[in-house]
C-alpha cells in the first residue's frame, strides 16, 4: 500500500514531526484540487459510467496521496532534496489532477504518466530516510508501488475496457498492499496524522464550496441562483460540524491510546485509509449533484443528479461511520441515519430541485443538534462544545 511509508527505528526521536508543515498544506492544496476536477468531470458527463471512473480514479489517487501522509508523519521534509523530491511529486498530482476530465479518453496517458512520477518520487523519498527499517520498508513496498503506477501508465496508453481492467488491477495492488508487510515496522505521531487529514477534509469541503460557485459562470445572479449558493454553504457547514464537533479531537486520543504499534498502524490505515475513501468521494458526488442545480432550482432534477448529490451526503455520513467504529467512539448511529434520511431525499427533488438542497441540510442538522444535545445532557458539561479547539498547554 502506498500510504505505508515507515517508521524507522530512531527516526522520530531524531526528527520528531509535533505539527502540519505549510509545505505539508501546501502538498494537501494541489492534491485537493483533484477534488475539483472529479467534479467537474461528473457534472459536464454525469452516467453510471461517469461514476464508475470517479470511484476508479479517485481510489488510485487517494492511496498514493496516503502514501505521502504516511510518509511525511514519520520523516519531516526538512531538507533542501526532501523538499525538492516532494515538489516534483506535487508536480505528478497537479499533472494527473489536469488529466482527470479526459483521463478515461485522449488524456488516459497523462494521468498514467503523473502517476508514475508520483510513485518513484514517493519512493525517492523514502529511500533518503535513514536506517535499516527504512531499507527494509523500501524493499518491500517500491516494487509494488511502481508495478502498481506502471499497470495505470500502460492502462492510460489502451482504449476501452483495457484501461479500466488496468486500473483495477494497479487499485486493488494498493488495497492489498498492507497485508504483504508488517505493518508493526510503523509508528504514527497521533496529532500529526490527525491533523494532517483534518486539514485534507476542510480544505475539500471548502473546494466544494468553489466548485459550486463556478457553476455560476456566464449566469445571471437571480434569486433562484443565490438560494443555491446559500443552501450549498449550509450543507457544507454540516459537514464541518459532522466531521470536526469533538470527533476530531476523540478520534487523536483514540489513536494515541493505542501504544503498540501494529494496532496504531491498523488503526491509522482503517480508520483514515479505507473509511475516509467513501467520505471524501462523498464531497466529490455532493458537489457534483449540487452544481447541476444551479440555474435550475426551481425545476424538477434529474433522476441522475439527485441520485448523486443525496448519495454523496450518504457517502460522506457512512464514511464517518466507519471512521468513529474503527476507533471504537459512539456516534455512528446518529450518522447511519443521517444518511438513511438524506437518501430519502432523493425523490423530492424530481418535483423540485429546491426541496431536495432544503432538505438535506436539514436533516443532517437534526441528526447532529440531536446528537449534540444527548452528548450535553450527558456529560453536564458547557453547553458549547470545542470544535476542534483545545487548550494550549
Amino acid at each position: 500500500m502506498a500510504e505505508d511509508a515507515p517508521a524507522v527505528s530512531g527516526l522520530e526521536e531524531a526528527e520528531p514531526l509535533i505539527r502540519v508543515s505549510t509545505l505539508e498544506l501546501f502538498f494537501d492544496l494541489v492534491f485537493v484540487f483533484t477534488f475539483t476536477q472529479l467534479t467537474r468531470a461528473l457534472v459536464h458527463h454525469l452516467d453510471a459510467a461517469a461514476v464508475v471512473q470517479a470511484m476508479l480514479m479517485f481510489g488510485l489517487i487517494w492511496w498514493m496521496y496516503g502514501g505521502y501522509a504516511w510518509l511525511t508523519n514519520a520523516m519531516a521534509p526538512d531538507s533542501v532534496m526532501r523538499r525538492t523530491l516532494l515538489l516534483v511529486g506535487m508536480g505528478g498530482f497537479l499533472v494527473v489532477a489536469l488529466a482527470v476530465p479526459e483521463a478515461f479518453g485522449a488524456s488516459g496517458w497523462a494521468f498514467g504518466a503523473g502517476y508514475l512520477v508520483v510513485s518513484v518520487m514517493h519512493s525517492l523519498l523514502l529511500h533518503r530516510a535513514s536506517g535499516a527499517g527504512a531499507r527494509a520498508v523500501l524493499t518491500r513496498l517500491a516494487p509494488i508501488n511502481l508495478t502498481s503506477a506502471l499497470l495505470v501508465l500502460v492502462g492510460g496508453l489502451l482504449p476501452g475496457w483495457p484501461r479500466y481492467a488496468l486500473w483495477a488491477v494497479a487499485l486493488a495492488l494498493q488495497i492489498a498492499t498492507p497485508y504483504l508487510h508488517r505493518m508493526e515496522a510503523h509508528s504514527v505521531n497521533a496529532g500529526h496524522f490527525v491533523e494532517r487529514h483534518g486539514l485534507v477534509v476542510i480544505i475539500a469541503i471548502g473546494e466544494s464550496i468553489i466548485a459550486i460557485g463556478m457553476g455560476f459562470e456566464g449566469l445571471e445572479l437571480d434569486f433562484g441562483a443565490i438560494v443555491v449558493a446559500l443552501l450549498g454553504l449550509g450543507t457544507a457547514y454540516y459537514l464541518w460540524w459532522t466531521y470536526f464537533s469533538l470527533d476530531q479531537e476523540r478520534s487523536e486520543h483514540a489513536l494515541q491510546a493505542a501504544a503498540e504499534p501494529r494496532r496504531r498502524s491498523l488503526l491509522a490505515l482503517y480508520g483514515w485509509g479505507y473509511a475516509h475513501y467513501p467520505l471524501l468521494l462523498g464531497v466529490v458526488f455532493l458537489s457534483a449533484g449540487t452544481k447541476k442545480t444551479v440555474g435550475h432550482a426551481f425545476e424538477p432534477l434529474a433522476w441522475g443528479p439527485a441520485t448523486v448529490l443525496g448519495a454523496g451526503a450518504a457517502m460522506f455520513l457512512l464514511g464517518h461511520a466507519w471512521f468513529l467504529r474503527v476507533l471504537a467512539l459512539d456516534g455512528a448511529r446518529y450518522r447511519c441515519a443521517a444518511a438513511a434520511g438524506v437518501l430519502l431525499t432523493i425523490p423530492l427533488a424530481h418535483v423540485v430541485a429546491v426541496a431536495q438542497l432544503v432538505a438535506v441540510p436539514i436533516v443532517m442538522a437534526a441528526s447532529a443538534i440531536t446528537e449534540d444535545s444527548l452528548r450535553i445532557r450527558r456529560t453536564r458539561t458547557n453547553p458549547f462544545t470545542s470544535f476542534g479547539r483545545t487548550a494550549s498547554h
